[in-house]
């Protein structure tokens, strides 16, 4: 029997701090849990990737060893970003699921895995029965092991990434001056092995592989993370910069003036591209989105959704309604029209290049083209686990008496006069998150004040 620290199993992943919430043995647990899910589910092969953290290649060997004890077939894919395992999933034909050894955009002492079966994301209900299956010993013992596989999938993924520029104009393609920032996480033998491929000017920053980060943490949603690839873009007067988080399935873009564009603002440029080839195609966003996503995907005669915060949310959607894109306001991006619809910084990073050179357009554009809203960030701040949810439910109760304007999938958002402000659990961490939008500052500035005092009322501050 084996009891997962009662964190560790989290609603998208399995995630937690190696060598205290993390180690070892939970790796060699969980590769024997999953893997009698799969046997018994008709599966007998699994794919499995690590990032490039410190603990990532112990945790890996612990979580083979025990699928392997359960007569699960392995291919070991070794060092790689998580769409590269997601891609592994998708083309190869004897795998029925995939397992990837990442820590994500999170702290380097952090750890945990990413899993995956039959193209669609294990999270939610399925990851708590994982934890079921261990406490209780529950586990097959086969006659004989499974075997393992040792694979290079690195050659195939980036080929797959240059068909996206076949008949792209190549005069334009090789005009493109542009700087990759992969803050030594996973991305980095991607990137080196396109910027050799590709036409024009490229600039690496940061692509030797090093779990310690030296030069900065690889999460492109804060800003100082950025400094490095907004000096290199300005002081060379390149047209645009892009930068990945530690395992490369979230993107991060600055255009020739340093400015960021945020997620909210390549969702629309991507949901204008797709939408142009596939008409009145279905565009999934996620709770904390900007009212001018669902707003420009119903202009151009797409049909906007609205999910839960969280990529394994966003890809289970789409699968289920056959959504063409999908975006999270944390820089994952999914395309479903020409790729295989999971989470993938690399490939976005690609179709942004591919439209840009298309439209004969700069990436200063797309910033100057999103519609003229003001926004907080996403707010986030500590509230204890046990706090987290009744602070949510308080707030919808008493929005709910005030016959507030509501919508409750994910925490709440609530439509105002003078925009829209939300109120959520974070799924990862003990913490609440919050953001609003408006018009006009002022209006921006009222919306804050309500989320503050909606807090007050629960005993909770921002600060």
């Amino acid at each position: 029997m084996h009891e997962f620290s009662a964190e560790v199993l989290r609603a998208y992943d399995i995630r937690g701090v190696f060598g205290e919430t993390l180690v070892e043995a939970d790796a060699f647990a969980l590769g024997r849990t999953f893997g009698t899910h799969l046997w018994r589910s008709g599966g007998c092969s699994v794919v499995v990737g690590r990032d490039g953290r410190l603990s990532s290649p112990a945790l890996e060997a612990a979580l083979v060893d025990g699928l392997v004890r359960t007569g699960i077939e392995v291919v070991r894919i070794g060092l790689a970003a998580t769409p590269m395992l997601y891609f592994a999933e998708a083309t190869i034909g004897t795998v029925q699921a995939g397992i990837q050894v990442t820590g994500s955009h999170n702290p380097r002492d952090h750890n945990g895995f990413k899993l995956v079966v039959g193209g669609a994301p294990f999270f939610g209900r399925d990851i708590a029965r994982l934890g079921i299956m261990a406490a209780a010993g529950d586990w097959d013992m086969p006659a004989a092991p499974g075997k393992v596989e040792e694979r290079d999938i690195l050659p195939a993924y980036v080929s797959r990434l240059m068909q996206e520029l076949e008949g792209v104009d190549a005069e334009r393609l090789s005009s493109l001056r542009m700087a990759w920032d992969t803050g030594n996480g996973a991305a980095g033998p991607v990137i080196e092995r396109l910027a050799a491929l590709l036409p024009g000017e490229h600039h690496l920053l940061h692509t030797g592989v090093d779990g310690r980060f030296p030069n900065h943490h690889p999460d492109p949603t804060i800003e100082a993370n950025l400094l490095d690839l907004r000096q290199r873009v300005r002081s060379n007067g390149l047209d645009l910069g892009v930068a990945f988080d530690g395992d490369a399935d979230r993107l991060g873009v600055i255009d020739a003036s340093g400015r960021i564009l945020n997620a909210d603002r390549l969702l629309i440029a991507f949901a204008r591209d797709v939408l142009s080839r596939k008409p009145g195609g279905r565009v999934v966003a996620d709770v904390k989105a900007s009212s001018s996503v669902f707003d420009t995907v119903h202009r151009l005669g797409g049909k906007a959704e609205m999910a839960p915060s969280g990529h394994s949310h966003i890809k289970a959607r789409m699968k289920a309604t056959g959504a063409v894109l999908g975006g999270e306001t944390s820089g994952h991006f999914f395309f479903a029209d020409d790729w295989f619809g999971f989470d993938d910084g690399i490939y976005a990073a690609i179709r942004l290049i591919a439209g840009l050179v298309r439209d004969g357009a700069r990436a200063s554009e797309i910033h100057d083209a999103a519609p003229a809203v003001v926004n907080t960030p996403e707010l986030r701040f500590p509230v204890a686990e046990e706090r987290k949810f009744p602070v949510v439910e308080e707030v919808r109760a008493r929005l709910a008496a005030s016959n507030a304007q509501v919508n409750a999938i994910d925490g709440v958002r609530v439509d105002t006069p003078d925009g829209w402000w939300l109120l959520r659990a974070s799924n990862t961490q003990a913490a609440l998150t919050a953001r609003a939008e408006s018009a006009t500052e002022e209006g921006l500035g009222r919306l804050v004040a309500v989320i503050d005092e909606q807090l007050r009322m629960s005993g909770v501050s921002r600060t």
